[in-house]
């Protein structure tokens, strides 16, 4: 059952990629290229000639073309993450189902669909959003990298231990106990945290918050069709099984 699961998962995840893909095509393209055209104007600006005909400043060549990465590149890469996070997902369902009382398989699906979200996403998000291009310093980008995923395990760990504390609580009264919990540790941990502000003078508020709200939609697009896709798929699943086990 587990294997039928994970197949389940990563199907679901294919078909939530594709999804999410034309979203952030239509929806995130836009201001990507904004962004792009900015940083080039900038380039240009510091760029000068030599008396020699030396130019500095020149971009190298593109090993992937704007219009590749903007259509196969940016179908490629959301659909490998969403094939991923479907596997994963797959598992989070098979370890929760049946844990959690006695919901359906669409529910639980689609209410741990929305936890993943919240917990992987939408709180990493506001402390650190993402960026365009044109935003950020390369020589940070490292740190930049680290310091995100940091915080998306610690809301992880932060989340499972709310979970465990709501359970033995118990009831009603568990569900606030591990939801205070989660909210009190992942606020710390954010204050705690460095924040990252490399948003350069002048850039446009437009395009950057154009580019993040690109940025969730996408994120949501996916989980949400991933939670409603896989729930009806483990549902048709589990309900042969318990038909063929009466």
């Amino acid at each position: 059952m587990m294997r039928t699961l994970l197949v389940r998962g990563l199907l679901a995840g294919l078909a939530a990629g594709v999804l999410a893909a034309v979203f952030a095509f239509f929806a995130g393209e836009p201001p990507v290229d904004a962004a792009i055209g900015i940083e080039e104007a900038g380039t240009a600006a510091h760029s000068h000639v030599e008396p020699g005909g030396h130019s500095h400043g020149e971009e190298e060549a593109e090993l992937v073309s704007r219009d590749v990465q903007s259509t196969l590149g940016l179908l490629v890469g959301v659909g490998a993450y969403a094939v991923a996070g479907g596997g994963l997902f797959s598992l989070a369902f098979a370890f929760s189902y049946g844990r959690l009382g006695s919901l359906r398989p669409r529910v639980l699906s689609a209410l741990l669909a929305v936890a993943t979200f919240i917990v992987v996403v939408a709180v990493p998000f506001l402390k650190y959003p993402a960026n365009p291009p044109a935003v950020g310093q390369g020589e940070t980008i490292g740190d930049r990298t680290a310091l995100y995923f940091g915080f998306v395990a610690l809301s992880l760990v932060f989340a499972v231990g709310a979970a465990v504390l709501g359970r033995k609580v118990g009831g009603w009264n568990g569900g606030l106990a591990g939801a205070g919990a989660y909210v009190v540790l992942v606020s710390v941990a954010a204050t705690l945290l460095p924040s990252i502000d490399e948003v350069p003078d002048g850039f446009p508020g437009s395009t950057l918050w154009t580019f993040r709200i690109a940025s969730l939609g996408t994120q949501l697009v996916l989980w949400v069709a991933l939670g409603l896709i896989f729930g009806a798929l483990a549902e048709r699943v589990l309900t042969r099984q318990a038909q063929l086990v009466r």
